[in-house]
């Protein structure tokens, strides 16, 4: 199964793309989408749109992990990061590919084992899950590949709920 993990943004979107087969992960690409903050929103949008249909197309994965939004004090970044999360998710609905969503209590409790674990926890076992040499950075690519950890780990469990 090939899973696409999101970590939504405006400035910097994380993906991560990794293929989980028998209860093991390889990673078969990472990276981050950023835009300038000189664009304007639509423009920023936009170009966040393209770069994942791109990256969608090139991969077909099976599944779409993103992260759910959490509730953030600065409510002007809280509404952007929202409209970045829509292009997101519109982006797989366009390619017919089911979205499951994630808060970060649920990414860090399937990745770490801890619903409280610290940033560098996640970060570290990420690295260790994919055998990667180093964590994956910005923070947000690291974030996206967990995510995509996360949806691996909870795949069984939700299709024995269906």
């Amino acid at each position: 199964m090939v899973i696409m993990g999101i970590d939504p943004g405006i400035a910097i979107v994380g993906y991560g793309v990794v293929n989980y087969e028998g209860n093991k992960f390889a990673p078969i690409d990472y990276g981050a989408i950023k835009t300038c903050s000189t664009m304007n929103l639509s423009q920023r949008l936009l170009c966040i749109y393209n770069k994942l249909e791109e990256i969608i197309e090139k991969y077909t994965p099976d599944a779409i992990s993103i992260e759910e939004l959490f509730f953030n004090k600065n409510i002007k970044t809280a509404l952007t990061v929202g409209q970045g999360r829509g292009v997101a998710v519109l982006a797989a609905a366009r390619a017919n590919i089911e979205v499951f969503e994630y808060t970060p209590l649920q990414v860090k409790q399937s990745v770490v084992g801890y619903g409280r674990a610290e940033k560098a926890q996640v970060q570290q076992m990420t690295k260790m899950i994919l055998n990667l040499k180093k964590i994956p950075k910005p923070d947000d690519v690291a974030d996206a590949l967990a995510i995509a950890i996360c949806h691996g780990n909870s795949y069984k469990i939700i299709n024995l709920v269906r």
